[in-house]
């Protein structure tokens, strides 16, 4: 690039800092080389000199320096994986100018981790928006976990819907198959919990209020149906969101969710051979205001591992979802 440019801040920018501005438009320039030209003040904001993390706002204008000189190759479009682009289609439950809700395969990392090479972060690259970024992460379920997933397509978005789900007025239903059936069938689980170093690695564990790392954590829950007081449907309402909550809450009630790799731990109980095999947690409803007023209530299919247990107990998943009114959240 040569000559120098005047480039305004858009809304979807406002509140992104100075030097993280510049890693979206100019992803080549050198960390280092942005800083001295800031330094300079060749960089400037509405003519006047600025630092690194300065905090843009909309209509700003950001003068940008000639900076071809300084050997940087123009940035070149991340290859797209039309694999992935067809996956993520495949699961798409909902989608307009500002959001997906993907139906989360069961089995599927969100994001990388050690030895995780595959999962929906990655794959999010494969979709850019008009701007070239890739859509963003709104919030997480576990690899094990199916269900509704919230996708951001623009950091006003993201921005909105970050917001929304900290004020917890995001309405998630899961839906869960548990060994044995909750007492009482209806209630709230109020407990703090806490990540803590076992045998085979870290896992959320109940905590005493006050331990280190403890925070608080509540469910409400319903058994929707039960199978002679072998397994049931129960449907689960977290009001908090805490890493692994509703699997550590079933299984503080000694009734944990079938096919749980962490958590189950009853002694002299086996799951039917006929039963699915994997983790039986489904992120059934996801229900939240858009930025436009409206609202948006979409519910995702049962993977097919909980499909087969649920037919294999006689529980029909087209006769009922929760109401608005029901599982209180007082």
């Amino acid at each position: 690039m040569s000559g120098v440019q005047h480039r305004k801040i858009t809304p979807e920018e406002d509140g992104m800092r100075l030097d993280r501005w510049f890693s979206i438009h100019f992803p080549d320039l050198p960390f280092s080389r942005l800083n001295r030209i800031i330094r300079k003040g060749e960089v400037r904001v509405d003519k006047g000199r600025v630092k690194a993390n300065q905090r843009l706002e909309t209509g700003q204008t950001v003068r940008v320096p000639p900076i071809a000189d300084a050997g940087v190759k123009p940035s070149k479009p991340k290859p797209i994986n039309e694999k992935d682009v067809q996956f993520l289609r495949d699961i798409t439950l909902y989608e307009d100018d500002t959001i997906l809700v993907l139906n989360k395969p069961h089995g599927l990392a969100v994001q990388g981790g050690s030895g995780t090479k595959r999962h929906l972060d990655k794959m999010l690259e494969s979709i850019p928006n008009k701007k070239g970024e890739k859509p963003r992460l709104v919030h997480r379920l576990d690899r094990d976990t199916s269900g509704c997933l919230l996708v951001a397509k623009t950091r006003t978005a993201a921005s909105h819907f970050g917001k929304v789900f900290r004020s917890r007025s995001a309405r998630k239903i899961y839906w869960a198959i548990t060994a044995h059936v909750p007492h009482p069938k209806q209630g709230k689980i109020s407990c703090f919990i806490a990540r803590r170093a076992t045998e085979d690695g870290e896992q959320m564990h109940v905590v005493e209020n006050g331990e280190e790392g403890a925070q608080h954590s509540i469910t409400h829950y319903s058994v929707t149906d039960d199978a002679a007081g072998q397994v049931a449907w129960v449907t689960l309402k977290p009001v908090t969101g805490r890493t692994h909550q509703l699997r550590v809450h079933m299984a503080q009630m000694r009734t944990p969710i079938l096919h749980d790799p962490r958590y189950f731990s009853l002694e002299n109980w086996e799951a039917p051979e006929e039963a699915g095999k994997g983790l039986h947690l489904h992120a059934r409803r996801l229900a939240l205001p858009l930025p436009n007023g409206h609202r948006l209530d979409i519910t995702a299919p049962l993977p097919s591992h909980m499909q087969q247990t649920f037919d294999l107990f006689g529980f029909n998943a087209s006769q009922y979802d929760p109401q608005d009114d029901e599982l209180d959240e007082d």
